[in-house]
């Protein structure tokens, strides 16, 4: 082989090595997220949001969208994996980001839910797919597994992508 294609097959491997390996740490994340019970903990909700917000805005400005973070201030501390919350929410932002445009606005919102816990949503009104592409749907089922592990609910759709999740009120006497 000459250089030039040593090297062409060099590129064109290293591209499908990276996906191998994206896709096992996906698969790794699923099986450990199953057989591992999350230590759960009472916390407010909004210092977990900015957390997670403060990770991921440049790379939503870097696209030329907006992300914007809304709390009501009547939501309650939830038992919750601060570590499995924020994988599963910044999975869906990210995901949120492919599914849509310049200048798209994606919203975070928490507020109380009829159900006496919290209720965040991911939201982008103005998305633009019919389908998620399969690592995309890997990455929305490993979000869905890290929150029904916590006893909470997972919800989403595509047209308008909207990720929906109740999360459930700390019991009294647990300090947030």
């Amino acid at each position: 082989m000459s250089w030039s294609e040593l090297k062409e097959l060099a590129n064109s491997a290293a591209i499908h090595v990276e996906r191998v390996c994206a896709l096992y740490s996906y698969i790794e994340q699923l099986v450990s997220t199953e057989s591992i019970k999350p230590q759960l903990t009472s916390m407010h909700i909004k210092p977990v949001l900015e957390d997670i917000v403060d990770g991921v805005c440049l790379l939503f400005e870097d696209q030329g969208m907006s992300l914007n973070l809304r709390v009501s201030d009547k939501c309650e501390p939830v038992l919750i994996s601060r570590v499995r919350t924020v994988q599963a929410l910044s999975s869906a932002l990210m995901i949120a980001q492919t599914v849509s445009r310049a200048p798209d606005t994606i919203e975070l919102t928490a507020s109380p839910s009829l159900t006496d816990g919290v209720r965040v949503d991911v939201r982008s009104a103005k998305s633009h797919v019919e389908v998620l592409d399969a690592e995309a749907k890997l990455r929305m089922d490993i979000a869905e597994t890290n929150i029904r592990s916590q006893g909470a609910t997972f919800s989403w759709r595509l047209q308008p992508f909207n990720v929906e999740i109740e999360l459930r009120k700390a019991p009294q006497g647990h300090s947030a």
